[in-house]
């Protein structure tokens, strides 16, 4: 039998709304993955050390305070630095399309969610993408 595929999602920085964030994590878990919310006012280190105990596939950055283009390029420098390069990060939130380009041409992030997204359109990209890697 096949793992399940594993997805942490995490809040990063000094955002209090975590609604969103929650009803992707059911919709992930009600796809048959496996979830860890990590929950609200996460550190970079935070989230990637929870990665690495958790052993995930995947990690879902939500985050609607701004500060996405400090946090999130962290939490995938932090990833290389621990030899995570393999692990498939993805973000939500409210961010420019702008901001979105830059995030997946320099800093690894392999695509994101903006408001509204279908949260079958989300699973669908995590499925085929982890699914590629694991071949």
């Amino acid at each position: 039998m096949e793992r399940k595929i594993r997805v942490l999602v995490a809040k990063p920085g000094l955002d209090g709304h975590d609604r969103g964030a929650k009803v992707i994590a059911r919709a992930l878990r009600d796809a048959g993955m496996e979830v860890i919310y990590t929950g609200l006012q996460q550190t970079p280190q935070m989230i990637v050390e929870a990665a690495l105990q958790e052993d995930v596939d995947v990690i879902g950055l939500s985050i609607l305070s701004g500060a996405h283009m400090t946090l999130l390029p962290r939490v995938t420098r932090l990833l290389k630095e621990q030899q995570m390069d393999d692990v498939l990060v993805v973000a939500g939130g409210i961010i420019s399309d702008a901001d979105a380009a830059i995030l997946k041409a320099e800093h690894g992030i392999a695509e994101v969610f903006g408001p509204g997204a279908s949260t079958q359109d989300i699973i669908k990209f995590i499925q085929d993408r982890v699914s590629v890697s694991r071949k």
